[in-house]
């Protein structure tokens, strides 16, 4: 009785936090761009953004955070199915095979990965904002032939750093949040101070919605009809105030709908954009957060090595974290 009578409450008090979250008027959007901002800060031909934050030092200090060796993959298995959420899945083709002559298996693969199924990363061209890329660079770099600034393959040394799970679900007592669920700065905080972990600057920092578990209840949803859980823009000063070299979640870290005058992806301008912070999209954290809740531990070292296709807006790849 009294675990349904305290699941009840979070239900309610998440309810009237939904009722509350604010319409933010596009003028005021357009002041968090410009106070953000990023561009010069480490030089005006800068194509790293925020990864410069990831040091020697900072590699290191996420190294001696490996205490068990035990490792998790946050790659969501490649989708090959047409569902409400994955218009584009993977096509895997087996060209040579046991039934084929000759000593090799031989296969294909291909996939257009950028979307709301399958896990990859965003590179720093993936986005134009009024006709900018992050640190000034022109859109009119990104030709046919790839983009000639902010290139997925600056990062062909992969990331290594200290990662942090913020797990809202746990922080509002749910298994999972709806879609639409806007997530809002004081949350961020307040989990913060309940799981003693602090984020610090260099930092990945994952986003745990749930969706992969919400997903299983309900089955596949179209993201344009139901909208997802994630970020409320106003969650962009606490990024920056934690200074803060990725970001990541289980979605597109965006709330949808945005809850921003006139602006679809407003987290995903201020961070591409504004701050030069990559973003992992559609990782899949629920095995990340059994293991997280099981170790009662929240932070971890984390590794991600992208595609280096020169020219290319991302990339798909499997992020590991180990504790």
């Amino acid at each position: 009785m009294i675990r349904l009578l305290l699941c009840l409450f979070a239900f309610l008090m998440v309810d009237s936090v939904q009722a509350q979250v604010p319409e933010m008027a596009q003028k005021e959007f357009e002041k968090m761009v410009r106070e953000l901002s990023n561009w010069g800060r480490w030089g005006k031909e800068d194509q790293f953004g925020a990864l410069n934050l990831i040091t020697p030092e900072k590699r290191l200090e996420a190294a001696r955070l490996v205490k068990t060796g035990l490792s998790v993959s946050l790659a969501h298995p490649a989708a090959t199915k047409i569902t409400a959420d994955n218009p584009s899945p993977y096509f895997h083709t087996m060209l040579r095979h046991g039934g084929t002559e000759g000593m090799w298996a031989v296969d294909e693969l291909r996939v257009s990965y950028h979307g709301f199924a399958h896990t990859h990363m965003d590179s720093l061209c993936h986005l134009f904002y009024k006709g900018r890329m992050y640190n000034g660079f022109s859109r009119s770099e990104v030709k046919e032939s790839g983009a000639q600034k902010l290139s997925i393959d600056n990062v062909k040394q992969g990331i290594f750093t200290r990662g942090v799970l913020i797990d809202i679900p746990a922080l509002r007592g749910v298994d999972y949040l709806e879609p639409g669920a806007a997530i809002m700065p004081e949350e961020l905080v307040a989990w913060e101070n309940r799981s003693g972990t602090k984020v610090r600057p260099g930092d990945v920092v994952f986003i745990y919605t749930g969706r992969w578990a919400a997903r299983d209840a309900k089955g596949p949803w179209s993201v344009d009809k139901s909208g997802a859980a994630g970020l409320h823009a106003s969650c962009a000063r606490w990024i920056k105030e934690r200074d803060i070299a990725m970001l990541g979640s289980d979605a597109g870290s965006d709330v949808a709908p945005s809850r921003v005058e006139g602006i679809t992806h407003p987290i995903h301008i201020l961070c591409l954009h504004a701050m030069g912070i990559h973003i992992f999209d559609c990782c899949d954290l629920e095995e990340l957060h059994r293991t997280t809740q099981k170790l009662k531990r929240w932070e971890f070292l984390i590794q991600a090595a992208p595609i280096p296709v020169k020219g290319g807006t991302g990339s798909p790849l499997n992020p590991i974290a180990t504790f």
